[in-house]
């Protein structure tokens, strides 16, 4: 229950009486003390509202509208436990009073995670059979929400958070935690005091991006450094997300010059070893409402974030926009009513393998407040009913904003359960009914194999099944660093491409893999154009003692035709290669064959056969021992070479 209600509830008490010249009470000090409570809670000085509204009670013991005030003023305080204790005072002198006072003590013992008495008053509020229908309905649905807290409470779910120490936590609060793929890169949002000579209370305050990365020593992580400018400014900015790769930020700033409406989303990449100047994403992302808290799908191709735009489900409600071919994001979607409610759904956080969203949610069964959730897509794309983490995850207090690792074994989140500290930035490893599809990652760098240059290069992922493109990145220009997610289960095509070069392709079978240990960690030499060079087509596939190419081939194939019609003036060699098991005289005929197989489907999407040739090699030409199976699958390539261009 936020403020303004409790505000509008107190207003309506005090006001109302004193309209009608009804108070419950005849003392005129005890009137004009319950009138300088309602002041001095109306200007925020909660303090000096309940001294007066306990003056009051003091002065009259059965003055009804002093204990409902006063106990207003102790929940917007977060005084849970002395909130419930006065409402239960003032439904003790009159019930009939004020019926739905029974309704708000459910809530605040709620808050105090004391569900049993909470349930009990939300059926006294009912028994009582007054109220609106809405009233009802949540005293209804507290009920079921006090029901399930309780069982889950009997039923804990396991939950050992580690703080994530010194380097990372401070003095100022922590939270919004965003963590790259590879797991070394940690950023998050820090609420800093603008002038520390002055107590960091509303207006003294502003919140940065700071970042860390893993280290080896037994901190875990190096000290968090303030990202600067052009990220940080004199204002707020908060609630980012990177991407896997770390290469890409979308972030919440509110009531800048240039946005849309109250918060909106901003947009920075990373360029060499700067972030470029955040841009408003503009409509028709943003709009005049709240946009916030995004989250950035593995491909970049997606944004999921929060917002009270029109044409939602209630309050808050989860979105996404789409990367358009024009390079533009589409208009948002809502994510759907099994998802969203008419109360409030925030914080979302679509895992590395696309599938898994986790979200926080005041409206879904839960232990009251804000609960975390998880929900994942069916078959056909649709999101499942979200489950609850459980407890003790999710409590009586709010659980906003949660994120998983790309193994999907450990989890993130913000708290303030050290008292005194602020909140801090924890992990903790995630129950394995809560987890997502475990993820792994090819990393490394691109470079020229000439001069050894680092490169910026284009990086697609595609599953071979399919011939879907499920991830398209670039490598850092300065550094050539990238990184790639792999979700598991699937078998992948990796594409490396760079105007003036040949294309290097690299594949990653991950069917039947549930525990990857180790990433793949593979640098890209990609080598320049020119006569004599060779590219090994590592996702063309033949059945065994065949020259028939199999489906999955298509996605490789399809990748040659492009380059040949993107360098008109090369011409190629397509040489076939085989292991050394078989006569001479078979490998050299199958590898010839293969090579051939390679030369038709090329013509046959249109390349000119002038600017093809093909050879088989047989076992002539290994690149690897043929004493292994590991080695003799090396040895069975297709490669094609340069051996013309416009230039010669």
């Amino acid at each position: 229950m936020n403020r303004l209600i409790y505000s509008i509830l107190f207003f309506f008490i005090i006001s109302g009486s004193l309209y009608a010249q009804q108070y419950s009470t005849k003392s005129k000090k005890a009137i004009e003390n319950l009138e300088k409570g309602r002041q001095y809670y109306q200007l925020y000085k909660y303090e000096e509202a309940v001294a007066y509204l306990s003056k009051a009670i003091e002065i009259d013991p059965d003055f009804s509208e002093a204990y409902f005030g006063l106990a207003q003023v102790y929940t917007d305080m977060k005084e849970y436990k002395n909130a419930a204790g006065v409402y239960e005072k003032g439904m003790a002198i009159d019930p009939d009073f004020y019926p739905a006072g029974y309704f708000y003590m459910g809530k605040v013992e709620m808050k105090t995670g004391d569900y049993e008495s909470a349930k009990k008053s939300f059926q006294k509020f009912l028994d009582i059979n007054k109220g609106s229908k809405f009233i009802r309905r949540e005293a209804e649905n507290g009920i079921v929400d006090c029901k399930f807290a309780i069982k889950a409470i009997q039923h804990p779910v396991p939950f050992s958070p580690k703080n994530l120490g010194a380097n990372v936590n401070s003095n100022y609060d922590a939270y919004w935690p965003s963590l790259s793929a590879d797991e070394q890169t940690l950023v998050f949002t820090v609420l800093l005091p603008v002038d520390t000579s002055r107590k960091a209370v509303f207006g003294n305050r502003q919140e940065d991006f700071y970042i860390s990365h893993r280290t080896d020593s037994t901190d875990g992580w190096t000290e968090a450094e303030n990202m600067g400018k052009p990220l940080n400014t004199a204002n707020n900015e908060g609630a980012q997300a990177i991407s896997a790769d770390g290469q890409m930020m979308v972030f919440t700033a509110c009531n800048r010059r240039d946005g849309q409406g109250n918060c909106d989303l901003y947009l920075s990449h990373l360029e060499g070893d700067h972030w470029s100047v955040p841009v408003n994403m503009g409509r028709p992302v943003n709009t005049a409402a709240k946009e916030t808290q995004p989250s950035i799908s593995p491909d970049k191709k997606e944004i999921y974030f929060s917002s009270n735009r029109p044409g939602g489900r209630g309050g808050l409600d989860l979105w996404k926009t789409s990367l358009q071919p024009t390079g533009s994001w589409g208009k948002p979607v809502n994510l759907g009513d099994t998802i969203n409610t008419p109360g409030n759904e925030q914080s979302p956080f679509i895992h590395p393998d696309n599938q898994t969203l986790y979200f926080s949610s005041d409206t879904h069964v839960g232990m009251g407040g804000f609960d975390l959730y998880v929900t994942r897509k069916d078959s056909s794309g649709r999101w499942q009913t979200p489950i609850n983490l459980g407890y003790p995850i999710n409590t009586w207090n709010d659980e906003i904003g949660l994120i998983v690792n790309a193994r999907g074994d450990k989890a993130y989140f913000s708290s303030d359960r050290e008292k005194g500290k602020g909140k801090d930035l924890y992990e903790f490893e995630l129950y394995k009914e809560a987890r997502p599809e475990m993820v792994s990652y090819v990393k490394g760098i691109v470079f020229d194999t000439y001069d050894r240059k680092r490169l910026e290069a284009n990086f697609e992922l595609i599953d071979l099944e399919s011939g879907e493109t499920v991830n398209q990145s670039k490598s850092n220009p300065l550094t050539g660093e990238f990184i790639v997610s792999l979700p598991v289960n699937k078998n992948y095509a990796l594409n490396v491409s760079k105007t003036g070069y040949l294309f290097y392709s690299d594949n990653f079978s991950l069917k039947g893999i549930h525990e990857i240990a180790n990433p793949f960690v593979k640098n890209i030499p990609l080598k320049r154009i020119k006569v004599g060079e060779k590219a090994i087509l590592r996702n063309i596939f033949f059945a065994t003692d065949s020259y028939a190419l199999k489906p999955e081939s298509k996605v490789e194939l399809n990748k040659l035709v492009d380059f040949l019609k993107n360098n008109p003036g090369i011409k190629i060699e397509i040489g076939g290669h085989t292991d050394s098991i078989g006569t001479e005289t078979y490998n050299q005929i199958l590898s010839e064959n293969r090579a051939k197989s390679v030369r038709n489907y090329l013509v046959d999407h249109s390349i000119d056969p002038e600017r093809l040739t093909y050879k088989g090699y047989g076992y002539s030409q290994p690149v690897n021992t043929n004493a292994t199976a590991s080695g003799r699958a090396q040895n069975r390539r297709t490669e094609f070479r340069i051996i013309a261009t416009d230039e010669n």
